[in-house]
């Protein structure tokens, strides 16, 4: 059995310090290895219109913020992580706290549970519960100068103008129709990662990008950073790249790198708030082994959002960010989409393996996990598959394979899918399958969707429109749902006590 510590493989991380043009942020990741050698790569940002001012400290401290969030990643890896660059107080402390907070849901999630990425040392690892899971020393040796400065100025924003964190999925093509429908400023910002990934989100940049005037992109190479990190890891597969999986390797904080490549974008064209798509079964907490944790899905959960929105309002950044969907279901939101808006949901891929065709469109692979999802829910909801690009054959195989294999959705909602595709003969006839009508609800859940997620001035049009395509509303008490009317039902967020980035009195420590 492999203890903690021997997942230790590097003996420092060097982070920066960021170099700064109008239009490309540049930062050196340098590896110290434990034979004495170092290796370096770099992490680049790349936008397709000037950003930033290098004479100015601010922005020299959001680039420094911009390139730390790979490293986030790699506490359980490392000796020490040094972060060159202007931190303050708040993101020295934003970074501890995701570092900590990330290396526990890292050793669950990649390797107290299944991970056919892993091979010997670290194929079967031994840890129990413990108080600090991160194994990295976080220094950041340049802070000092910048501690004394000034706090950092408000930014000019207006709440009225949304940013969308957009990628070619079902659920940042419904926030934006919803928005564009409520006749709100929306500007749909893609980041493009180096790599295949991107494919998934072409169809639906080209398309915004031909019909919305604010459309932006900016390019990343994460991916290629993350790959480099792994080719240097001694119990990770060398093959790792040929693996078809469902899931990366190690990595369990990627949403906040694409968030922070949207914050000069957001900062510029004086954006107040920042739509992420996330739905009801985001928000989990479980335990393994003794070890608390939120199952793999953080940056989707709604504490990040509130970690996020916190650590910018006490940056002074005029900033809040939240998901429309919370109290919607995957099946719930791939029927408004579907119903709504119909040109959005043509340019959806949801798929780990899609192709570029001859035609210049990408289409779905049609065979993976998510594909299978899509199609599912699709044929449940008698919709027809095809204006997304699956061709038949495609569609029957998928069926055929639901009807086998479990799909990565919640519980309920897969449960409710097939119930569906037995009804309308789709299906093998299966007695067990028992329906879950409550997915085709809103759902209000004070742990996972209280009603006031929703900012008031969106809340009753927003629920208005949905409640035309659900069947209603419910609302959770003593774990039972009620049928509730969520326009006059009070509003009630309560901050989620268990917060990693809250102190246990719930207040913000410092």
């Amino acid at each position: 059995m492999t203890d903690l510590s021997e997942l230790v493989c590097f003996d420092r991380l060097e982070i920066g310090p960021p170099k700064l043009r109008p239009n490309r942020l540049e930062t050196e990741y340098r590896l110290f290895l434990s034979n004495g050698e170092s290796e370096a790569t770099s992490l680049i940002f790349r936008f397709g219109e000037a950003v930033f001012d290098p004479s100015d400290p601010e922005d020299w401290n959001l680039a420094a913020m911009m390139s730390a969030q790979v490293a986030i990643n790699y506490g359980l890896f490392c000796k020490s992580i040094v972060f060159h660059g202007r931190f303050d107080r708040r993101d020295m402390r934003f970074i501890r706290r995701m570092t900590e907070n990330t290396a526990r849901e890292i050793l669950v999630k990649k390797f107290l549970q299944p991970n056919p990425f892993l091979v010997p040392p670290w194929k079967d690892v031994a840890v129990h519960s413990r108080k600090i899971f991160s194994q990295a020393a976080l220094i950041f040796p340049d802070s000092g100068p910048f501690l004394k400065h000034k706090p950092s100025r408000s930014w000019s924003s207006h709440s009225e103008r949304y940013l969308v964190l957009s990628s070619g999925g079902k659920d940042s093509l419904l926030s934006y129709g919803l928005l564009h429908e409520l006749e709100l400023e929306v500007h749909p910002v893609f980041v493009n990662e180096s790599g295949r990934h991107w494919f998934t989100a072409l169809n639906a940049y080209r398309y915004f990008q031909a019909s919305v005037p604010q459309t932006a992109r900016v390019w990343v190479n994460s991916d290629r950073v993350f790959a480099w990190m792994l080719r240097r890891m001694p119990g990770i597969r060398r093959d790792f790249a040929a693996v078809r999986a469902d899931d990366y390797p190690i990595r369990l904080w990627t949403v906040a790198i694409f968030l922070f490549a949207t914050l000069p974008l957001a900062r510029k064209r004086g954006l107040g708030r920042i739509v992420v798509g996330d739905e009801y079964d985001t928000t989990l907490h479980a335990v393994h082994e003794g070890i608390p944790h939120y199952d793999g899905l953080f940056d989707q959960s709604r504490h990040f959002d509130a970690a996020l929105t916190r650590y910018f309002q006490g940056k002074s950044w005029e900033l809040e960010q939240f998901s429309l969907l919370r109290c919607l279901s995957e099946i719930l939101i791939e029927k408004i989409l579907a119903q709504r808006y119909p040109r959005l949901l043509a340019q959806q891929v949801s798929c780990h393996a899609a192709l570029q065709a001859e035609d210049g469109r990408v289409r779905p692979c049609g065979r993976c996990e998510k594909c299978r999802r899509i199609i599912g829910m699709l044929t449940a909801l008698g919709i027809d598959s095809r204006q997304l690009g699956y061709r038949p054959e495609q569609v029957e195989r998928a069926l055929m394979q639901l009807h086998l294999g479990a799909v990565h959705q919640e519980a309920a909602g897969a449960r409710h899918m097939l119930w569906l595709l037995t009804q309308r003969g789709l299906i093998k006839q299966n007695r067990s399958v028992r329906p879950a009508p409550e997915v085709m609800n809103l759902r209000f859940d004070a742990a996972r969707s209280p009603i006031g997620l929703v900012p008031a001035d969106l809340r009753n049009r927003l629920f208005s429109l949905y409640l035309q395509h659900a069947q209603g509303a419910l609302c959770r008490e003593g774990g039972r749902w009620r049928e509730c009317n969520p326009l006059t039902e009070p509003a009630d967020d309560h901050e989620p006590a268990n917060d990693p980035d809250k102190d246990r009195s719930g207040g913000d420590a410092h």
